[in-house]
């Protein structure tokens, strides 16, 4: 899926970078980093983590190939985050497009968030080993945490974004995100209210100002997922599987995908239906070639 993922999106123009999971098993490294030499644009993460699921490792992770990004020769001007279950909707060609009409502002989810969310940063969590999840994840203690630094309002979102190299750069440098950070390590899954808090900062560049309603999933057109819980009701039922309340697509859901007018979709995965990746890569194709000619 990986490899799948860069040859939809690549463009010599471009750079990626990619961040493997220190966990991840020798073959699949190997692999990556053979990968990662095809192209010159193409490299690994200069500092790995050993990433646990809802954890500040998840977000570290990003906040890693986001330096090296930042250190890159290649003048980008817009970063979106990928992860490897995701598959573009659109051609690089109508990404270009879609970016230039942003004008500088940032997409991405960004809700305030209701009292059951609130509880992931209202106290404090520690990593443990959970037997019915058959891996360490960040566990609620008693502990209340204090309240966010430089009296921040918390919103909530997703793990997922389209910045502009200007909030990045931003952020990179400011104290108000370092002690974010910092404030975040014991909150649970911090990378979905990490981003969604910052760019409702005032002052940071392409901020969305706090009076502004909700973005949630569907205004922005970073990443279309399916949630079991709103299938009937949103949109219509998943026809692949399901991994914790997330669809997994299956091919009938092609034409609703490419519909939609999101960029990007989760999840993919090519042993629940292999039909629906490949009708995606061809329709990419098709658009591609369309444009050359």
């Amino acid at each position: 899926m990986v490899e799948r993922i860069l040859r939809a999106i690549y463009a010599p123009h471009n750079v990626y970078c990619i961040h493997y999971d220190q966990k991840s098993s020798p073959a699949f490294i190997k692999a990556v980093q053979n990968l990662a030499r095809c192209a010159p644009n193409v490299f690994i993460a200069s500092k790995l983590e050993s990433v646990e699921y809802a954890h500040i490792s998840r977000l570290n992770a990003d906040l890693n190939c986001l330096s090296d990004l930042l250190r890159s020769e290649v003048k980008w001007r817009y970063v979106i985050n990928l992860c490897g279950q995701d598959f573009p909707l659109k051609s690089n060609d109508e990404l270009v497009a879609e970016l230039k009409q942003l004008n500088g502002s940032n997409m991405l989810e960004s809700s305030r968030p209701s009292k059951l969310k609130m509880q992931r940063f209202g106290f404090r969590h520690e990593l443990r080993n959970v037997p019915y999840e058959y891996r360490r994840i960040p566990v609620k203690t008693a502990a209340l945490k204090d309240a966010p630094p430089h009296a921040i309002e918390m919103f909530i979102g997703s793990a997922y974004f389209v910045l502009s190299r200007n909030f990045v750069d931003h952020i990179s440098g400011s104290q108000v995100a370092k002690d974010f950070l910092a404030w975040s390590a014991d909150t649970y899954s911090p990378d979905e209210h990490f981003w969604a808090t910052l760019v409702r900062v005032p002052g940071v560049p392409g901020h969305i100002p706090r009076s502004e309603a909700d973005v949630t999933d569907l205004k922005s057109k970073t990443r279309l997922v399916k949630w079991n819980y709103l299938e009937g009701n949103l949109y219509p039922a998943c026809t692949g599987a399901h991994m914790r309340s997330v669809c997994i697509y299956g091919a009938a859901e092609l034409r609703w995908l490419l519909n939609y007018g999101h960029w990007f979709a989760n999840k993919f995965d090519p042993k629940v239906d292999p039909v629906l990746i490949k009708c995606l890569e061809e329709k990419l194709l098709e658009k591609r070639k369309y444009v050359q000619t």
